[in-house]
């Protein structure tokens, strides 16, 4: 990298063009920064990151949160949602192809499974399922989560969760985010160990002479802001070495307490710390629901429950305050009393004379304390606010008060619980686990872990189907019917002691196994089942020839045995 100014088409520096378009970009977001803020101050007090100063500040935020409902509810959302969609403990994913014929092919179901079983394996190693809870846990409390996914040569790919209001979006034409704006702080040390280490020293080249000099006064951990600008690459041209589809420079915005200007000098005002690419796009944004066009999530169950939530706060504080008078009421006395000892502490006393029209120290209103009533609006609220973040559903089985469950009970479960997500999980897909996986393929063909694939694969699109308990419970349905049909046909086989030509055996075997997402390999493919067909017919063959020449041997030694002087067929066969 070097310190020469970069100039755009039209003349003007990078910095200058990237300044009008955050301006655009931070227009275009601050109509939705109040419902943030609200569900940030009412449900996750510590997560919304408005400005960079928000970064390792300590202080009690929750002072809104008196009812931990919500909070809790996000959390089981949070639960919910990472073993439903995402769980670790069993793959939740599955390779195949668009044509289904090619997909069961012998060679390319291998492949396919291989490769499934390494992605498995590799995001196992990285840090995805301690980033997953956290966005499913943003796109339930603010309808909209980040992801920043970087490929990394020793843990295969780096994820780094990115908290609401620290980042900018914007669409393309077919409404994928692909324009990523950040604003973040960082140290000094972090600066210099990130952007500015060659062969182990420190190098100045990108850095500007504020961080420098910090740096040589021994002010590590003194914070810097640093911008971030990710988007399409509009001179893209694959033809040329070296040319990213997606343009993502670092540069720094300056310290807290200075101004721009007097913090960058001239010659330091177009120096960017890296300035580089990607071939795919490194920011994943999943909404909960987007209306339209728009770039942000619209409707959630944060913003949906906001309003029990703060009525929740409300009715908590009354009734607390109801308490606090009937256990410490207010107190009326004689003036007498004025300077002398006065308590209502048990067991203490307080001396006052009563005369008449007077009745001394007493409560100054008797407080009838019934809250019962309170108390049953509390639990209603409580209730809609656990609805709308799905947690009845979420802990369906857990609440479950049998001690014997079937399975077709539970999978019924599942259904219900689908057909009130499935919108969700869908757009999930399209957000989130679609080009997770698409980036996560490209990380492991760059560091040559993907086999070599079979030649029927050559020119052809993979796909992904999810195996999570949408996917399945949609597949489960069709296994009631397949289990009813093959009840069926064997019926009619015990009756007429023949299997009916119009079953298709081994097609049978093949869409069951689909429908239960049964391991590929314990399922012989067709051409195995063929090759083995083809083996017993001359196991067959190779034995009835062998039955053939035992009976010739057997007959030939017969005759080798038979008496020719007497009287016989072969005797007058012989002498003819």
């Amino acid at each position: 990298m070097v310190r020469n100014m970069i100039i755009t088409n039209n003349g003007e520096t990078k910095r200058v063009r990237y300044s009008r378009l955050a301006a655009q970009l931070k227009n275009e977001r601050s109509s939705f920064e109040a419902d943030w803020a609200e569900s940030n101050n009412w449900i996750l007090s510590r997560r919304a990151r408005f400005f960079t100063s928000d970064t390792n500040k300590g202080g009690r935020r929750n002072q809104r949160i008196v009812d931990s409902t919500g909070t809790l509810a996000v959390r089981t959302l949070q639960a919910g949602m990472m073993s439903g969609i995402t769980s670790p403990s069993r793959d939740w994913k599955k390779l195949t192809t668009d044509d289904p014929d090619l997909a069961e092919f012998g060679s390319v179901k291998r492949w396919l499974s291989v490769v499934n079983d390494r992605m498995t394996n590799m995001f196992l190693r990285t840090n995805l399922y301690n980033v997953l809870p956290l966005t499913y846990g943003d796109m339930g409390v603010f309808a909209t989560a980040g992801i920043w996914m970087e490929e990394d040569f020793d843990r295969v790919a780096q994820f780094y969760s990115l908290p609401i209001g620290s980042y900018w979006i914007a669409n393309d034409d077919q409404m994928r985010v692909r324009v990523l704006m950040r604003e973040f702080p960082m140290t000094v040390r972090q600066i210099v160990m990130k952007f500015g280490m060659v062969d182990g020293k420190p190098s100045w080249d990108n850095i500007s002479t504020y961080v420098k000099t910090l740096w040589e006064r021994g002010e590590y951990e003194a914070w810097i802001d640093i911008g971030h600008m990710c988007h399409e690459n509009t001179e893209y041209d694959d033809k040329k070495f070296a040319s990213f589809k997606y343009v993502s420079c670092y540069f720094e915005l300056g310290s807290s307490n200075m101004q721009e200007a007097n913090y960058l000098i001239d010659r330091d005002k177009d120096v960017y710390l890296r300035d580089s690419g990607y071939n795919y796009f490194p920011g994943l944004f999943p909404r909960w629901q987007v209306t339209g066009g728009d770039v942000y999530g619209t409707s959630c169950p944060g913003f949906d429950a906001i309003g029990d939530i703060k009525q929740l706060q409300h009715g908590e504080k009354k009734a607390a305050k109801a308490i606090d008078k009937g256990v410490d009421p207010a107190m009326v006395g004689p003036v007498a009393l004025r300077n002398q000892k006065a308590s209502i502490l048990p067991g203490d006393i307080t001396y006052t004379d009563e005369r008449e029209g007077m009745k001394g120290f007493r409560a100054a209103h008797e407080i009838n304390l019934d809250l019962n009533h309170l108390e049953l609006k509390q639990q209603q609220i409580r209730q809609r606010i656990q609805r709308a973040f799905y947690e009845d559903l979420f802990l369906m089985l857990a609440q479950s008060d049998r001690r014997e469950i079937t399975a077709r009970e539970i999978d019924e479960r599942h259904e219900e619980k689908l057909l009130a997500l499935g919108p969700v999980l869908e757009q999930t897909n399209q957000d989130l686990l679609d080009p997770l996986i698409d980036n996560m393929f490209d990380f492991m063909v760059s560091q040559n872990q993907i086999p070599e694939p079979p030649p029927e694969l050559q020119g052809m699109k993979l796909k992904v189907e999810y195996v999570s308990i949408m996917a399945q419970a949609q597949k489960l349905a069709g296994v009631a019917n397949l289990e009813r049909f093959g009840g069926t046909v064997m019926n009619i086989a015990k009756m007429t002691g023949v299997l009916p030509r119009k079953i298709n055996l081994d097609q049978f075997i093949d869409v069951y196994g689909d429908r239960l997402s049964v391991d590929p390999t314990i399922i012989r493919t067709d051409e195995e089942v063929e090759a083995m067909e083809k083996a017993d017919q001359q196991a067959q063959q190779q034995a009835q020839a062998l039955q053939n020449i035992e009976t010739a041997a057997g007959a030939a030694q017969k005759l080798a045995g038979a008496k020719l002087e007497e009287d016989s067929a072969l005797k007058r066969l012989v002498t003819k």
